[in-house]
């Protein structure tokens, strides 16, 4: 019998996820929860753009949590820890790109989401990309091929131009205000939960003697002409860049980065921050004996235009959640990191998969 899924939120993550749900051979998907009242009912085929697949979405929790299914790709753009244990106990795995990449024990309420999974006989796993990838996994795959690391490094550089979500850009990025209102607006503390678990599992994993304290650091430019961006203004002085930083120290030196440069493009910025001339991009760098670098290109869109439509990104955020999905569910209970799981990959498409046994 196939794993049964249900989706958890249908934006541009969740859209994708049931997308990889169709294509993966193991999986059904059999429920999906929308917050929208306009969705309640609609047929999921109408929300992802295909032809009627038969399964209906709903707002209503109980429903779902009643329902006999196996997994819950939790993707809402804020994780709710209740919603989470609720789901745990009714007996359901969860896979998400929202959180859990390597729970500290110490934490009660992460204490909380492991105990809600035992008592439920089920696994959570956080995945993703930045974080829950690209942060801390292929680092330590790649940082295998060296030694005497002295530095391991994971940083993204994204136009955030092509992210179709305006109201989070203005509101939680703080795009298009004050500086002083985005450095005391909720992205830093929203990012730093996700991204000082991935530096923690990487010193945790690699041996690295750092700090108590995940350095955070925070910066922004300002736009110094109006810059064009359709869904509101950035005017000039708004801010128009940010920058993050989160760094594992050691006697005071940084051993571990993980940074995010997102970029109203790279005109009449001051700073005058740009994407060193290589794009956008993803890039891992193990400073060591040999130094090895890995970039990652493909994960942002070639235009505007078309991240505002597909952004790749955001698909691949998708993907690496639902192809962990069986070996999720074949995992013992508990909150299980990506050291605890076998390695995973993705589904060929159909007309070049291999005959089912």
């Amino acid at each position: 019998m196939n794993i049964r899924v249900i989706q958890w939120a249908t934006g541009g993550v969740g859209k994708a996820a049931i997308a990889c749900v169709l294509n993966h051979p193991q999986l059904d998907l059999v429920g999906c929860w929308v917050h929208s009242a306009s969705k309640d009912g609609v047929d999921v085929g109408d929300i992802i753009g295909t032809a009627p697949l038969g399964v209906a979405a709903t707002t209503n929790v109980d429903e779902l949590l009643a329902l006999e299914a196996d997994c819950v790709v939790y993707s809402p753009l804020v994780p709710n820890d209740d919603e989470v244990i609720a789901i745990l106990r009714s007996g359901k795995n969860v896979v998400t790109p929202v959180g859990w990449v390597y729970p500290d024990p110490g934490n009660p309420r992460h204490q909380a989401v492991a105990d809600a999974a035992l008592e439920g006989g089920v696994t959570l796993h956080g995945s993703g990309i930045h974080p829950g990838g690209i942060t801390e996994r292929f680092p330590l795959m790649v940082s295998s091929l060296s030694s005497a690391v002295t530095h391991v490094r994971a940083e993204e550089f994204s136009d955030i131009r092509t992210y179709n979500a305006p109201d989070v850009v203005r509101h939680i990025m703080g795009f298009g205000g004050t500086p002083e209102e985005a450095m005391q607006g909720p992205m830093a503390s929203l990012l730093e939960a996700g991204f000082k678990q991935s530096v923690r599992m990487i010193a945790d994993h690699m041996g690295f003697r750092i700090e108590p304290n995940i350095r955070t650091i925070q910066d922004v430019a300002v736009a110094t002409a109006d810059i064009d961006y359709a869904p509101f203004p950035i005017t000039t002085g708004t801010v128009a860049a940010r920058r993050f930083r989160w760094q594992a120290l050691v006697d005071g030196e940084p051993v571990i980065t993980a940074a995010v440069n997102w970029l109203m493009g790279e005109q009449d910025l001051e700073p005058a921050w740009n994407f060193g001339g290589r794009g956008e991009r993803f890039e891992v760098e193990i400073t060591g004996d040999p130094t090895v670098s890995l970039t990652f290109k493909g994960l942002q869109p070639e235009t505007i235009a078309e991240g505002l439509v597909k952004n790749p990104g955001v698909v691949a955020t998708a993907n690496h959640c639902v192809n962990a999905i069986p070996d999720v569910c074949a995992a013992a209970p508990g909150i299980k990191t990506y050291l605890q799981l076998p390695l995973f990959a993705g589904r060929p498409a159909p007309d070049l998969a291999a005959a089912t046994p």
